[in-house]
């Protein structure tokens, strides 16, 4: 009786474990995903700028 406490304890360990670590990653990559917009829309914006300034100058 008491092995089947154990291995019941030690698996519920392991999935929220597991479900902690996929929260993180998941969180992470959305973190990335608007940090990567960013950059995008700000190269973008450099080069308008740059497009404008080759022209006016």
């Amino acid at each position: 009786m008491n092995s089947i406490v154990l291995v019941s304890a030690v698996l519920s360990s392991l999935a929220v474990g597991v479900l902690g670590a996929y929260g993180i990653c998941v969180s992470m990559f959305r973190i990335f995903r608007i940090h990567a917009k960013q950059v995008a829309a700000e190269r973008q914006a450099r080069a308008a700028m740059a497009a404008t300034q080759v022209v006016e100058g």
